[in-house]
């Protein structure tokens, strides 16, 4: 079989540029929400925002390590994009006896996994994370009406566990 050069790297570059397409922390500021959705696919999670824009979520759950929320003004057009999933982030963004859980799902999507421990009346509510490409997890602790009432950060030894 003979290989063309010129057609398989032309190939291969768009595909390169592809997958660079659907990379929601490519999407600038600007954009409009139906470009954004072209590049990218229906997103993970739509909610509206105050103010009458809406926040198009794109989360990598439960394989991946993040979760990339872009915010569309009223008009139509993206303001911002963020991924949310950051230890820098949570002692700014988690609102400790404020958020309700829908307000969780808003921000970081739908969890990892949920779980209940013996020293919290509530559910956990667990994202998987990387940190300077250390596997972390993020636990939010919601009581039973709803509010979150505290978090914390870990490793993640699900691989750990496997492996013994």
């Amino acid at each position: 079989m003979r290989l063309h050069w010129p057609s398989t790297f032309v190939v291969a570059a768009g595909l390169l540029l592809a997958g660079c397409a659907s990379e929601p922390t490519r999407i600038a500021p600007g954009t409009t929400a139906a470009e954004t959705l072209q590049r990218l696919g229906a997103p993970t999670g739509r909610y509206p925002l105050t103010g009458g824009g809406e926040r198009l979520q794109y989360s990598r759950m439960p394989a991946g390590y993040e979760v990339t929320d872009i915010d569309v003004d009223a008009s139509g057009k993206v303001v911002s994009v963020t991924q949310v999933l950051s230890e820098a982030r949570f002692g700014h963004d988690i609102k400790v006896d404020q958020w309700r859980q829908n307000d969780v799902l808003a921000f970081y999507g739908r969890p990892y996994e949920t779980s209940r421990v013996s020293s919290f009346d509530g559910v956990v509510w667990t994202w998987r994370y990387k940190a300077v490409n250390e596997r972390r997890m993020l636990y939010i602790y919601i009581d039973p009406t709803g509010v979150v009432r505290r978090y914390h950060t870990g490793d993640d030894l699900e691989l750990d566990r496997v492996r013994d």
